[in-house]
């Protein structure tokens, strides 16, 4: 699946953001079950929702902890590397901190941005005289009727492969 071309047609086709989150869906099993979707995509956005579903809740019925933590590293990790080639650069959670506002219990939806100028000054420009640099990204998710349930504070390594050491098998 060439991601880089349905990412492109998604941001205008509700087709191909279907296709895209099925895709997602069997590339990336482990968030399957969360049922996360993204919602909307362009050059500088992704709006992505967690739903509200039994899968996902706590012991009190609200959106569990873990599933909006995963939700923050998803969307902007996906964002991330949508934007950066992932044939030149990889990116490895680094650290995960995430504040708790308000008790999830309906949809979610996590809104992420980044542009140009945030890549230049947070990425290409540090790589030019460091082997990783590390970019924290800051993720806000609120629910249907605007309450926000948390702030999401997911730290990236990015790196160039030519600087990796470890060998993929």
């Amino acid at each position: 699946m060439d991601t880089t071309k349905i990412v492109q047609k998604a941001k205008s086709s509700s087709f191909y953001l279907w296709l895209l989150n099925a895709g997602l869906n069997r590339m990336i099993p482990f968030n399957k079950p969360h049922g996360f979707k993204v919602v909307e995509i362009t050059d500088t956005t992704i709006k992505t929702k967690l739903p509200y579903k039994r899968g996902n809740f706590n012991h009190i019925k609200g959106l569990h902890a873990c599933a909006l933590a995963t939700l923050s590293e998803f969307s902007t990790g996906f964002l991330m590397i949508s934007r950066l080639d992932p044939k030149k650069f990889r990116i490895i959670l680094k650290t995960l901190e995430m504040e708790y506002h308000y008790q999830g219990k309906m949809d979610g939806f996590g809104t992420f941005e980044i542009n140009d100028q945030w890549l230049e000054e947070k990425i290409y420009n540090p790589l030019k005289d460091n082997e990783s640099t590390v970019v924290i990204c800051e993720i806000k998710i609120h629910d249907t009727e605007g309450n926000h349930l948390t702030t999401g504070k997911v730290h990236w390594q990015v790196k160039s492969w030519d600087k990796v050491k470890t060998k993929l098998n």
